[in-house]
């Protein structure tokens, strides 16, 4: 439901003319948002000269009388933050595409509100003479914040010409100028669909118990004063609440500990990346963190974090999820276990948080109650409490899907792109 465009030309005493048409239409959300295409109707109004002559160099204005979309409840647009570009045909006695371009000048837009476009210009050469015939055609809309995403919508019907020049013989030539694509607005979002997926680490080393049962160590001196202790890779079912639904996928992780004193400095990585970001993702945007669960003798949860990424990560390039850091106090005597928990994904001022479906022990350790210890555990910042016991791992799980969620998370929604534009059916006036 895009608006009217009109059209001004760039001939003086040239009669201007208005007409609107209507379109059903289909647009395709940024690969980020994880949406699929959707359909609305395209409302425009086309302004062009009615009459020129052959030689002349007009401009035509494209204005979007009613948009097909709403933003979504996903994220407000900021004012200035929007552009439209699109393609308007010329058939008849030319043929041409022109392109239409108009400003990145919208009024701030509020989750679930009308779409506000900005009008769009074009520019034709006039080579022949007879009837020119003026049709929208396909158009894109960008949105730059919180980062560069693009929504294509192409016509879904044959569209009816919106206006007509009546070209006098006159001499001239050239051909034509411009002529940006043009179609019925949708709005990115989103987001990036891609996932992130850490650095790679060494396998298990070390006395692994074996089985289902996760690395182990002695930690607590019975093990020839041994301090490293790499704990086994688990594939982890994540179940993600994000800005733009619930999503399921399974990430390898290990947790790895090296002791100090009583207590064990922890850190949990993300296996293999295996996900390219579907949009640039600027720096210093993405901070994620965990609540590593504690089992077995011990209860309690440690929470480690990871920075924030140091640098641009362009759009195609891998998308990593940095080791993630804390420290374990432990809150009781005996064999203890560290399985991977909730993971928590801060974006762009967006939250994904993924729990995990099943419990999956990495690592398996012998500790000794300390003061102050977990009964909950703590970390850089302290510890929580409240955690549940390890279970047995589970094998199997697809890394690709697997990191999807992640990327779900640390891209999805990151909604790393902006917002996700919805398109809603309406009944065309």
């Amino acid at each position: 439901m895009l608006g009217g465009a009109g059209v001004l030309l760039a001939v003086a005493a040239a009669p201007a003319q208005a007409a609107e048409v209507s379109y059903r239409t289909e647009c395709i959300p940024p690969p980020i948002s994880g949406l699929p295409p959707v359909e609305g109707t395209t409302k425009v109004e086309i302004t062009a000269p009615a009459e020129a002559k052959v030689g002349d160099e007009v401009t035509v204005t494209w204005k979007f009388v009613q948009a097909a979309s709403k933003n979504p409840d996903v994220l407000d647009l900021d004012k200035d933050t929007v552009k439209p570009t699109g393609t308007l045909k010329a058939a008849g006695a030319q043929t041409a595409d022109i392109a239409m371009e108009g400003p990145r000048s919208n009024p701030a837009i509020p989750k679930n509100s009308e779409m506000k476009l900005s009008d769009m210009t074009g520019r034709l050469k006039l080579t022949a003479a007879g009837e020119v015939t003026l049709t929208p055609d396909a158009y894109n809309i960008n949105v730059n914040k919180p980062i560069s995403t693009d929504t294509k919508c192409s016509p879904k019907e044959t569209v009816q010409p919106a206006a007509t020049i009546k070209v006098s013989g006159g001499g001239g030539s050239g051909g034509t100028t411009g002529g940006l694509p043009t179609v019925v607005p949708t709005l990115p979002t989103g987001v990036p669909t891609g996932l992130p997926t850490g650095s790679s680490s060494p396998s298990p080393t070390g006395s692994a118990t074996g089985g289902d049962g996760g690395g182990s160590g002695g930690a607590g001196g019975g093990s020839g004063g041994r301090t490293d202790f790499t704990g086994r890779e688990v594939q982890v079912p994540y179940a993600c609440k994000t800005p733009i639904g619930d999503k399921n996928a399974t990430s390898p992780v290990q947790i790895n500990a090296r002791k100090d004193g009583g207590s064990f400095d922890l850190t949990v990585r993300f296996k293999k990346s295996v996900m390219d970001s579907p949009a640039d993702i600027p720096k210093d945007s993405v901070k994620p963190s965990m609540e590593v669960v504690v089992g077995g003798a011990d209860k309690g949860t440690v929470h480690v974090e990871g920075p924030t990424n140091a640098s641009d990560i362009k759009s195609g390039d891998p998308i990593e999820i940095p080791d993630l850091t804390g420290t374990y106090k432990p809150g009781a005597s005996g064999r203890s276990t560290l399985s991977p928990g909730v993971l928590t994904i801060k974006a762009l001022g967006t939250t994904t948080t993924c729990t995990p479906t099943k419990s999956e022990v990495s690592l398996t350790l012998d500790t000794s109650q300390q003061p102050g210890g977990t009964s909950g555990g703590s970390s850089t910042s302290g510890g929580t409490s409240g955690g549940t016991s390890g279970g047995l791992a589970q094998t199997g799980a697809d890394d690709r899907g697997a990191l999807k969620a992640l990327g779900l998370v640390a891209g999805t929604a990151i909604l790393l792109g902006g917002a996700v534009f919805t398109f809603l059916p309406r009944r065309a006036r």
